[in-house]
């Protein structure tokens, strides 16, 4: 539509036709059975004679329904305004990818596209205008849930994939390939006070700045067209109510021109946080913040209108935020073509099919990091394997997420492994329930029947899994969390497996055989006891739809591992938030002169983490040299080529992932001991060398000064360049202004 036309039509809107933009709520309230719909409609206590003039609706899938509610919508609502429709497309569509978390270990944004294309084109043939993905939340602290939908601790690769899933999703902007995204959650919501789901988030202005919204901003420079406000309060302002980020950073000083959507139910919250007083109170202190889409309640459609017409609202942020959605709408063409690309055929075709699963299966061979092999992996094809562990053959695979996965489709760890082993060498037994009781779902409402969740008999399962196991050569322990242990509402107080699960790891390393462990889970979990019964293990995340043959590629030496942690495992809870780059102390635990005691660490855990970030293990060992640097001195007008040979010393081809790190080493506030500022992926053959460059420049050195501006400043720094954030391998430089 021409901008003009749009304008007319603008104006030809009624005050709660404007307000009705602005609300969004689910496709209950739209089922063709209008007694069914009245249900979701008293339970918010919104206007049933306001619905159809609803702007959005949410989590509606499916190229038929959609395009059956469209033409119910269009054919009551006056002014014939389009639908969109919006979507928790979070780790694929129908094709399920691994959770984000594992794929931020790829260490590899390209490839992390592409799983963004892949699911886009299977949303948008399915009758999808928009994902509220991705999340791009900086997170620290395992102990909270939504880590498994983050990429992880780090800013440098949180920037580089919160691009890449933008330009991934939107592409070209055909209909029949593409979908829009809405970054989340702004801002923030990554660092709630003792890892616990909605709490407040206590960050200073410059950590704000430096740490966490640059991603949000690297979104938005993509091109991303919907920002999510986040739960949390930032200075002791709720997000949906903040103006100076929703209106000052975001709008102002960033230059986004498209829609605030709160998460659901964010502006009503704003009653129980404290900052309102009722609804009405609510309602005008998010629209006034900037937040134009009020998500999943009547705050907005029953108070906006009131407090226009009693003069305590402008109609200026009305006009402004109805006029965003509308603009949406025409930039997605829905006034020419309200479906966009929902097509029932296309549908049949697209989704789920062989060349995305094909692609899915590589994605989860590239995601699982391999913790530790004591020259177990890979097996050979004729060892006789006993896999068990309630992993073993669950379906379950995909994570809490993964809203509109097919089950049946989802390829099982002992499936995967038949597969691929000779004939009669791989056996199952389930061995433990995933749980040591069923108290996870009592705030579910009911607590059985969500998968196989505990045993009235643990001990006799176990003893059937010993006979099993006692007749293989390799025994294959798949284990970890539940899927609702982790995601939105997942916090955890400890972050160990279920003890029922440990005990069955520990009967398997009685029988005197290799133990082959595989974890599952939605976060790092605490692993120092799970590492001493195993000879090898394998981070598997929640991997998705190709779970048990991309797992099983590892297994058997079809791909050599590559991933690298992108989020440091601790030793224990105790030690959380648990991040690579820290900040210095005064009192470091290591090169202090103060005694022992009195330095930054703890009396009885260490303070390194388990497994550090980036780190991961390969079938190949890989050698460096000493870095070397074309020049140690470096100008705003010049650049530092920094250099490694890296060589593979091993008989087996393999990908190393070198990691460049930055330290400065003093400034006017208290710097970090080391910053990833750089990766490279390399694949060698045996005996093979290559060198590995780097470019520095002076942007790189850049950070929130004392004086609050973003800005490098002259000094001593130090380089390392490895193969994870512990390397040691070193060179210095100067920066000269």
């Amino acid at each position: 539509m021409e901008q003009t036309k749009l304008k007319e039509l603008f104006d030809s809107l009624t005050l709660d036709e404007k307000i009705g933009q602005l609300v969004q709520l689910n496709g209950n309230f739209f089922d063709s059975n209008e007694k069914i719909a009245t249900g979701p409609v008293v339970k918010i206590g919104i206007d049933k004679e306001k619905i159809y003039q609803t702007g959005s609706i949410l989590n509606t899938m499916g190229a038929k329904e959609l395009k059956d509610i469209q033409d119910r919508y269009l054919q009551k609502n006056d002014k014939k305004i389009p639908m969109l429709f919006m979507a928790d497309v979070i780790n694929g569509f129908k094709t399920i990818f691994p959770i984000p978390l594992g794929l931020g270990c790829t260490f590899n944004p390209k490839l992390v596209k592409k799983t963004a294309e892949v699911t886009a084109k299977e949303a948008a043939v399915s009758g999808l205008h928009i994902t509220f993905s991705p999340m791009v939340d900086m997170v620290r602290d395992a102990r909270w849930g939504r880590v498994m939908e983050s990429y992880g601790e780090d800013n440098y690769l949180n920037c580089e994939y919160a691009k890449a899933m933008v330009e991934g999703y939107q592409g070209n902007g055909d209909k029949y390939s593409t979908i829009l995204s809405c970054v989340k959650h702004f801002a923030g919501y990554g660092a709630p006070v003792a890892g616990r789901e909605y709490n407040t988030v206590e960050l200073g202005e410059r950590s704000l700045r430096q740490d966490y919204l640059p991603s949000y901003k690297a979104a938005v420079d993509a091109g991303c067209e919907l920002v999510m406000t986040s739960f949390n309060t930032i200075d002791g302002i709720p997000v949906t109510a903040n103006d100076w980020l929703l209106r000052d950073i975001l709008r102002k000083d960033w230059g986004f021109k498209g829609v605030v959507i709160s998460d659901h139910s964010a502006v009503k919250e704003l009653v129980p946080h404290g900052v309102a007083k009722d609804g009405k109170e609510a309602a005008k202190l998010a629209i006034e913040a900037g937040c134009d889409i009020d998500m999943m309640t009547a705050t907005y459609s029953n108070h906006l209108s009131s407090l226009v017409e009693s003069g305590q609202l402008d109609m200026k942020y009305i006009d402004e935020a109805a006029m965003r959605v509308l603009e949406l709408k025409n930039k997605l063409g829905l006034f020419e073509n309200p479906y966009r690309g929902a097509d029932e055929k296309l549908e049949k075709e697209v989704v789920l099919c062989e060349e995305f699963r094909k692609f899915a299966r590589e994605v989860v061979s590239q995601t699982c990091v391999l913790l530790k092999n004591d020259s177990i992996l890979p097996l050979t094809k004729n060892q006789k394997v006993a896999v068990v562990g309630p992993y073993a053959f669950n379906k379950n695979l995909s994570g809490m997420w993964s809203i509109n996965v097919d089950s049946e489709k989802v390829v099982t760890i002992y499936d995967g492994l038949k597969k691929q082993a000779n004939e009669n060498c791989v056996t199952f037994a389930k061995g433990s329930p995933l749980l040591d009781d069923d108290h996870l779902f009592e705030s579910f409402g009911y607590a059985k029947n969500i998968g196989e969740l505990v045993s009235d008999n643990p001990v006799e399962e176990c003893q059937k899994a010993v006979q099993v196991a006692s007749q293989a050569d390799i025994v294959i322990v798949a284990i970890g969390e539940h899927p609702h242990q982790s995601g939105e509402g997942g916090s955890r107080g400890e972050i160990t497996l279920p003890r029922v699960q440990v005990e069955l790891l520990k009967e398997m390393k009685k029988l005197g055989k290799s133990i082959v462990t595989l974890i599952f889970s939605g976060r790092p979990l605490a692993l120092s006891e799970v590492s001493q019964y195993s000879d090898a293990m394998l981070q598997c995340w929640f991997p998705g739809t190709e779970g048990g043959d991309g797992i099983a590629d590892i297994i058997y030496g079809k791909v050599n591992p590559s991933a690298r942690l992108s989020m440091t495992f601790p030793y224990s809870v105790g030690q959380c938030p648990i991040y690579y780059n820290e900040m210095s102390t005064g009192r470091p635990a290591k090169g202090s002169t103060h005694s022992k005691r009195f330095t930054s660490r703890y009396i009885d855990i260490p303070n390194e983490p388990t497994y550090c970030f980036g780190y991961g293990l390969t079938y190949s060992e890989f050698k460096y040299s000493p870095i070397e640097l074309d020049s140690h001195i470096l100008t705003p007008n010049s650049s530092i080529k920094a250099s490694v040979v890296v060589e593979n010393i091993s008989e087996q081809e393999g990908t190393e992932t070198v990691q460049l790190y930055i330290r400065d080493l003093v400034g006017s506030v208290v710097r970090p001991i080391k910053e990833l500022k750089g990766v490279q992926k390399v694949l060698l053959k045996p005996n093979e060398s290559q060198k590995v460059e780097f470019i520095i420049t002076e942007d790189m050195l850049r950070f929130v000064r004392k004086d609050m501006k973003f800005a490098s400043e002259e000094g001593d720094f130090e380089i390392f360049i490895g193969k994870d954030s512990s390397t040691e391998n070193k060179d210095t430089f100067v920066l000269k202004k």
